[in-house]
């Protein structure tokens, strides 16, 4: 274990909000779902008795005797907003004093960084270059994302769950939403700590040697099935693809149709926006994880090769 390294790597100003994320992003889900079961522990007891739900609280925190029933904006409201910019204007001004900024020498052509990495908010999509082409990796993966994180709420046609927490009425679109998010965070952890020079997997602590070479054979898919021709390789992937967005299809139909709570907003949801989930859910909630675990534990690169692109 090279611990010096590690502490090299973890230390360095420009992943410091990567090493804070790993303990902030468990720490907000881990209470964002503590809130969501105690919302949930509420609308249970409130369902229970119909007569307690017309003139009890429907807050977590009720309301209690000397209370005011109304607060306004000002002062109670901006008085913690206030406060809360004025930690924040703390933190970074501590944070930019004791950390220098991750600012080098003016770009030499001739002496390139190795690993050379994009900045942490853009390593997820560097990584991704390792599972895809570079003008899916770079232009259509990340135009899905960010169209489809546009277009889920208004293919969202549950009614429940705005503004407050609650896993008991979003279970389906908070386990969507948790694939995605986690297999981003993955994609930056992977470029940040474990991607060494040539951008070689080096587990965490394991020595970065420059003059590492990696023998792995990347195959594609038809190469197990010792497919050479050019037109069965096409047809063979178009094939495997189109069986992969199918099981998806299915998948994601019966996740969606798992209790009569999810039937009920199936019924509510047209076809085009069940359509429009479906796509952007297979193409990048499902695709992506399945591309990375096909590289990563089976070295097979590619799925469908033509002559235009490859997936």
């Amino acid at each position: 274990m090279d611990w010096h390294q590690l502490w090299k790597i973890t230390s360095t100003p420009d992943n410091i909000p990567i090493v804070a994320m790993l303990f902030l992003v468990p720490f907000f889900m881990w209470l964002g779902l503590k809130q969501a079961r105690r919302n949930d522990e509420l609308i249970g007891e409130l369902e229970a008795d119909p007569q307690l739900a017309k003139t009890h609280h429907r807050k977590v925190e009720p309301w209690r005797p000397g209370w005011a029933r109304e607060l306004h904006v000002w002062p109670y409201l901006v008085r913690v907003e206030f406060l809360a910019a004025v930690i924040v204007t703390v933190i970074l001004f501590v944070w930019s004093i004791t950390l220098d900024a991750p600012l080098e020498e003016p770009a030499n052509p001739n002496l390139t960084m190795n690993p050379s990495k994009a900045p942490w908010y853009f390593l997820g999509l560097q990584e991704m270059l390792v599972y895809f082409d570079p003008w899916i990796a770079g232009v259509v993966m990340p135009s899905l994302i960010m169209v489809g994180l546009m277009v889920f709420p208004y293919v969202d046609s549950n009614p429940l769950g705005n503004g407050y927490y609650t896993w008991k009425q979003r279970k389906f679109s908070l386990g969507m939403f948790c694939i995605g998010w986690i297999t981003w965070i993955l994609l930056i952890i992977i470029g940040t700590f474990i991607r060494g020079p040539g951008w070689i997997w080096f587990w965490p602590g394991q020595t970065w040697d420059h003059n590492a070479v990696v023998f792995d054979k990347n195959r594609d898919l038809h190469d197990l099935l010792g497919i050479t021709s050019a037109p069965m390789k096409f047809i063979f992937g178009m094939i495997v693809v189109g069986l992969f967005f199918a099981l998806c299809a299915l998948l994601l139909h019966k996740l969606m149709t798992w209790n009569d709570f999810e039937k009920k907003l199936l019924q509510r949801t047209s076809l085009l926006q069940y359509m429009t989930f479906q796509f952007f859910a297979i193409t990048v909630l499902f695709a992506l994880p399945a591309k990375l675990i096909l590289r990563l534990a089976f070295n097979i690169k590619y799925v469908w090769v033509t002559p235009w692109f490859n997936i």
